[in-house]
């Protein structure tokens, strides 16, 4: 198989986690159990998830030059993530994304984006040489959607494999969005926002919209159903084994990191599917974001083989 690199164009958070008994309402105050910070962002976690499996991560993300920012360098150092491309600014704050975690694994979440925002796509060109590099780029939308556009436009041009996730989810994108993602992977909420209406019962139907606005393929997560994987040809759905789920943050990132390193490994979609599948379930029985995500010491040989 192909060497994994991945390339990771997209956000870089510290996620502020508080535990409660249940999800606030509007205006209420509740006492929370147990607090704890990380690292987080799409784009990040992404990356991390994808060295911690072991494939080679460029990062391109933009921090604020504060304390948040500073150790989002040292932890992608930790990992093994490639950080030239993380830039500073004086001109934001870095990112932040305060969350809130009932006993049930359900998460409520407030992203603050900051010095994201500021990510341009000049300085995206000026990676070029890190996304060429790369057997797959992995964009979402924390960061502004025309320097997601940039990216994938640089991966096209450089003949490198695309996997879009379009989330946080907005109902309107550019149509040359759709057309630069060789895979576009939603979850069930960012698809109806997408498609304008519920989809339940109608996954099929609604990720081939999504290809006729020029996706190459689509994988809808489904949560503990597994995925959806349709091309042109076919569609399948992709179980998984359900688990308890303890903290379900950060799920979506695990799956889509873990998909750019199988498919960086040169794998058929459904299969890196349903390999991404087995690692994001294994994510939601531990607590936090990366701290839930298994490297891949922890994973089951026949997962990687």
């Amino acid at each position: 198989m192909e060497e994994p690199r991945v390339c990771v164009v997209g956000a870089a958070n510290i996620d502020l986690i508080s535990y409660v008994p249940r999800l606030p309402r509007l205006g209420e105050t509740l006492h929370g159990t147990r607090f704890q910070m990380g690292y987080g962002g799409k784009g990040a976690n992404q990356a991390v998830m994808a060295a911690k499996l072991g494939a080679r991560v460029s990062m391109v993300t933009k921090v604020g030059r504060d304390v948040f920012g500073e150790g989002t360098l040292a932890n992608f150092r930790e990992w093994g993530v490639d950080a030239e491309h993380l830039l500073f600014t004086d001109e934001a704050f870095s990112g932040v994304a305060p969350i809130a975690v009932d006993p049930e694994g359900n998460n409520s979440i407030i992203i603050v984006t900051g010095a994201n925002d500021l990510l341009t796509a000049e300085e995206i060109e000026r990676a070029r040489p890190a996304i060429a590099a790369a057997s797959v780029l992995v964009c979402q939308l924390e960061i502004p959607v025309e320097t997601s556009l940039g990216a994938l436009r640089v991966a096209r041009e450089e003949g490198v494999t695309t996997v879009f996730n379009p989330a946080p989810a907005r109902a309107e994108l550019p149509d040359e969005l759709y057309r630069l993602s060789d895979v576009i992977c939603p979850n069930e909420p960012e698809t109806e926002l997408l498609v304008g209406r519920p989809i339940a019962g109608d996954e099929e139907a609604a990720a081939r919209e999504l290809l006729a606005r020029g996706a190459g393929s689509v994988i809808l997560t489904l949560g503990e159903r597994g995925c959806l994987v349709v091309d042109a040809r076919e569609a399948r759905h992709v179980p998984v084994e359900r688990v308890e789920a303890v903290d379900t943050t950060g799920a979506g990132d695990a799956f889509v990191g873990s998909l750019a390193y199988f498919l960086a490994q040169g794998r058929p979609l459904v299969d890196a599917a349903g390999r991404a599948n087995r690692i994001a379930a294994i994510s939601v029985r531990g607590r936090g974001t990366q701290t839930s995500f298994p490297d891949a010491a922890q994973l089951p040989t026949d997962l990687l083989r």
